[in-house]
Parts: C-alpha cells; structure tokens; sequence
C-alpha cells in the first residue's frame, strides 16, 4: 500500500494542491487569477502560432501544451509497455474482459452524457456537445488507490481496474489527437514529428544494436549509451513537438511519437511496483529522470486549469458527472458482463460480476485527463469552466465506490490472503 501512497503523493497530492490554490484564488479574486494564468511571457515568439493564432507565449500555454508533454509521455511510456513486450499487462486473453470493460467505461459516459444533453434541449446540446470526451477519463493514480482501499491490495479486481485505467489512458490518447486538434491539420509537419523519432531510432536504437549482434559486450551500444546518453532523445523530442504543434494536432502530445524509439528493457514491473526503479534502459532513466519534473508541472497544471468561480457551476458541470458516476458503472457492467459469459471471455478467479459495479465507480474518478479534456474542448468561458467544476467534482466517486464496496459486501483481500489461496 506504501508504494501506491507514495506513487500518489508524489504525483497527485501536489496536483490537488495547485487546484485548491486556484478554485480559492479565483472565488476571492477572478481578475488577479485570470491575470496570472494569461501572463504574457513571449510575445512575437519565432516560432509558429502559439495562442489564438499569435505568437505569445502565455504561463497558460506553457503549461498546457508544452509542459504537460512531460506528463502525457510518461503515461505513453506505461502504454507502450503494457502493448509492446512480451509480459505486456494489455498482451493476450488476461486483457480481453478488461478491454471491453475499457470501451464500456467510454461508450457508457458518452452515452449519458450526449442522451441528457439532447434531453435538455437543442441550444444546452448545441453548447456543451463537444465534450462528450470529458466523462470517458480515468485518474489512474487516483482509481488505483481508491481500489485498493475498497478491494484490498490482493484482490483480482485491483488488477482488472490498472489494466482498464491504462487501456483508458491509451484510448484518451487518442481521442485527444484525432478529436481535439489545436488548428487546421498540416500532415507534413506530423510526418516530420515522426520523421525525426523513425530517425534517431534508426541511427541511435536500431543500428546499433545490429552492429551488435553476436557481441555479447554490445561495444557500438554501451559507447553511444555513454557517451550520448538521452541526448539524441531530448533533441529528437523537441522536433516530434514541434512538429506536432505545427500540424494542428495538440502540442501536449508532441512527445508521443519519441517514446517507442528510445531502448527500453524487455520487460516491465508496472507503475507502481518499487522493482521499476531498478531498471536501466534509457526509457526508464529518462522516465526517473522526469519524477520530480513532473510533479512540478502537475502543480502547475492544478494551478492553471482549476481556477473556477462557484457561480459558474451549470448543465455542463452536471453532465460531466453524470456520464461519469452513472456511464461509466453502466458501461462497464455491461460491456464487461457481455465479454465475461456470451463471449465466454471470463473474468480473473475470485472476482464476481457484481464488482465490476464497484471498478466503474472506482473508475469514474476522472479529475487530471477530465481536466486536460474540458480545457481542450471548450474555448474559455461559462461552459468550460462548468465541465471544469465538473472534472473537480469528480472525487465524489471515491465516496460511491466505498458506499457501493459496502452494499455489494465486497470482501477485502490482502496480497498474503491472495498467495495462500
């Protein structure tokens, strides 16, 4: 339980931290707080558009587009792990039920919150239609933890719930690259995002090691490892951003074409196993290099984003919750009950149906991606500060997901409980 405790106050604690500082800001004093987030820090900057068509560089973009870049590549980095290797946890039939629970858990938020936005009428659906994507996020830190306080740290459903929250988080990946652009889409700038992260490992990963084969000592390996490090990496890095910024697509997401070019082990621990800090391939270092980086930017982003008047609460701050703290029980039930028994898929032993119930609770604490989504999808205003509230609101799932671990008399399980039987 340590592990996940710390793995939450290193990440997350200041992220709420930063929140707090801005929802008391803003209700004591909107202007100066509106005033700090839109802080001009480069203005005419060279290079390309950064903020409303202009080149001026705010604290709120950079926080938002080039900063969270750090954040979204380290959950890429969990991604592409759990895909890529051979003990990958989203490889083979283990995966399957949780997948499916996965695309219960966006399709029933969607559903929710789409179906009571029309019920409200054509001018609130008109208005808030364009983030439905909100409700579909999961907290990852956040879910984990509360999990494991509801199931204890040895019940199967702990593991079903980290393998839906890192399905969740590739799928949000992906809708905030093809749904959510920042501009007009420039497929020659994507290509050259790309170019450069096929170019550094072509030149730095994959010769290398070819040159290697048969050489037990891997001399062309070690010497580029010592001598360059993540230098090639970081450089390539910055073009993928760029590159991303300059082709509509969201900037927060330029590192992303990076992360599977840089040698990593050939397995993995998990994000909140102690073992992952003994692993020494780049990706890894690079990823412990980033910890407390990050932690920062968290702050930062609470800081930014979370600055909301109570006044501004409205249908979409409604919505919001709505589509998590009903969709997403729903959908996953029932997506995860259709691959369990007529699919004949099942779900791990010594977990019951009727959990799922409790994981999509679980699971509807959506907060950070929540967050990042609202900022995205609304142009700044009553509606994107009432879908803020709403993301902020989301907390109330840790509350249901216990009352409702209660009522479903869900039996706690310890990791000794689980290895005796």
């Amino acid at each position: 339980m340590y592990r996940v405790w710390n793995f939450v106050a290193e990440y997350s604690l200041l992220l709420i931290f930063g929140a707090l500082i801005a929802l008391i800001w803003a209700n004591i004093d909107a202007h100066s707080y509106h005033a700090f987030t839109e802080f001009v820090i480069w203005d005419h900057a060279p290079i390309g558009h950064l903020h409303d068509g202009h080149r001026t560089l705010t604290l709120h973009y950079l926080v938002n587009d080039i900063l969270m870049a750090l954040f979204f590549a380290i959950a890429a980095k969990e991604v592409w792990e759990a895909v890529i290797l051979s003990n990958g946890s989203l490889r083979g039939k283990k995966a399957a039920t949780p997948l499916f629970a996965t695309a219960g858990g966006m399709f029933g938020p969607i559903a929710v919150y789409l179906g009571l936005a029309a019920l409200m009428g054509s001018d609130t659906y008109d208005a808030v239609a364009n983030g439905w994507a909100i409700p579909t996020a999961t907290d990852i830190a956040f879910s984990y933890l509360i999990g494991r306080i509801v199931f204890g740290a040895g019940h199967p459903a702990v593991r079903f719930l980290l393998l839906l929250a890192i399905a969740d988080d590739a799928a949000g990946l992906i809708i905030l690259a093809v749904f959510y652009p920042s501009g007009d889409l420039a497929p020659m700038w994507l290509l050259f995002s790309f170019g450069a992260a096929a170019m550094v490992y072509l030149l730095f990963n994959w010769l290398p090691r070819r040159l290697d084969r048969g050489k037990q000592d891997r001399p062309n390996s070690t010497r580029i490892r010592a001598s360059l490090g993540g230098a090639p990496y970081i450089v390539a890095g910055c073009a993928c951003w760029y590159g991303f910024m300059r082709s509509g697509l969201h900037p927060a997401l330029g590192l992303l074409p990076i992360v599977p070019a840089i040698p990593h082990a050939d397995r993995a621990f998990g994000i909140f196993s102690a073992a992952e800090k003994y692993l020494k391939d780049l990706l890894n270092v690079l990823e412990h290099a980033l910890k407390h980086p990050v932690e920062i930017v968290l702050f930062l982003f609470g800081l930014m984003n979370a600055g909301v008047e109570f006044s501004s609460i409205g249908d979409a701050t409604w919505l919001v919750l709505a589509g998590l703290i009903i969709g997403k029980p729903v959908g996953i039930l029932l997506f995860g009950w259709v691959a369990a028994k007529p699919m004949g898929l099942g779900i791990p032993q010594g977990m019951r149906i009727v959990d799922l119930v409790v994981i999509g609770f679980v699971a509807a604490i959506g907060f950070t991606v929540s967050l990042f989504v609202a900022s995205v999808a609304f142009d700044p205003g009553p509606v994107q500060d009432a879908a803020k509230m709403g993301a902020l609101f989301s907390f109330a799932a840790a509350i249901l997901s216990i009352i409702a671990g209660k009522v479903l008399r869900v039996q706690k399980q310890t990791i000794q409980g689980a290895l005796e039987t």
